[in-house]
């Protein structure tokens, strides 16, 4: 004898409706970035990733309008886009803020600081884990390692690095992004909303004025150990502390942002120590 799904107090629900189509004028205009991205490659199929970011351009995340979107202008089926949209983090798979905060939490930042660092981010916020706060200004997330080991602990705001945080530093961080004050990256160009950034990541130019002057690579610290292995002598530097009057050598400082905290780290910040509150076995 068998049992229904209804008897065994399963319910195998509605199946899903068909996404959205876009408005017309924005499908036209879509279609019309869509085919130059796909232009570029000899092999459309190529062009999904970036036609992925720019459908997040549109609506701050991948929606599923954007993957059938995608998959029309591929001639691909939507299970095809579906599987490289949830693959790669850098697709948002809902709403999110104009800023995405993210604190590394790998190894070096951790020890270092980053694990202090998301929590009183998360209790200063009254977010968790990829959630967004109410005006809809941040979204703060715990990310794996931002290759920036040398400047630990990272915070990084829509893929811009603000480096040597504490958790005051990233508090005040966070605040300005949401009230609009300016804020300035450690290293690259100046900020722009996510939005922006997807449009930027999907290939088109970044139209900000300065803003590829000003983009950055690896910061002096990063670059040391190139310069030994070419046989150079990397010069003696001394940081001061900003604010301490002292003067420092043009050649060699490192631009620093108004939102980093200074080179103690999550030391600097005393109510907020990193590392182990007991010894091991205790």
């Amino acid at each position: 004898m068998t049992t229904s799904s209804s008897e065994q107090g399963v319910s195998l629900g509605m199946p899903q409706l068909p996404a959205p189509a876009y408005p017309d004028d924005v499908r036209a205009r879509l279609e019309a970035d869509g085919r130059e991205i796909i232009a570029r490659y000899p092999d459309s199929r190529s062009a999904l990733l970036p036609l992925l970011h720019l459908v997040q351009a549109e609506e701050g995340h991948v929606t599923r309008t954007g993957q059938q979107f995608c998959a029309d202008l591929l001639e691909l089926t939507t299970a095809e886009v579906a599987a490289v949209a949830t693959f790669y983090t850098m697709y948002r798979r809902r709403p999110s803020g104009d800023y995405q905060v993210g604190v590394c939490t790998n190894t070096l930042c951790a020890v270092m600081g980053g694990d202090a660092i998301f929590e009183s981010l998360q209790e200063h916020l009254g977010v968790g884990n990829g959630e967004t706060t109410d005006d809809g200004k941040v979204t703060l997330e715990h990310i794996e390692c931002n290759a920036a080991c040398d400047f630990a602990p990272v915070v990084m705001v829509n893929w811009e690095f603000f480096d040597n945080q504490t958790p005051a530093s990233a508090r005040r961080l966070v605040d300005d992004l949401r009230t609009g004050a300016p804020v300035e990256p450690t290293r690259g160009a100046p900020m722009c909303t996510f939005k922006e950034t997807a449009r930027i990541l999907a290939g088109f130019p970044d139209e900000r004025p300065g803003a590829v002057e000003a983009s950055g690579g690896a910061g002096p610290a990063s670059l040391v150990g190139l310069r030994l292995a070419r046989g150079e002598t990397a010069p003696a530097r001394v940081v001061h502390p900003r604010g301490s009057g002292a003067p420092q050598d043009q050649s060699t400082a490192e631009h620093l942002s108004s939102h980093d905290a200074p080179q103690d780290t999550s030391a600097s910040d005393p109510a907020h120590p990193a590392g182990p509150v007991a010894e091991e076995g205790e």
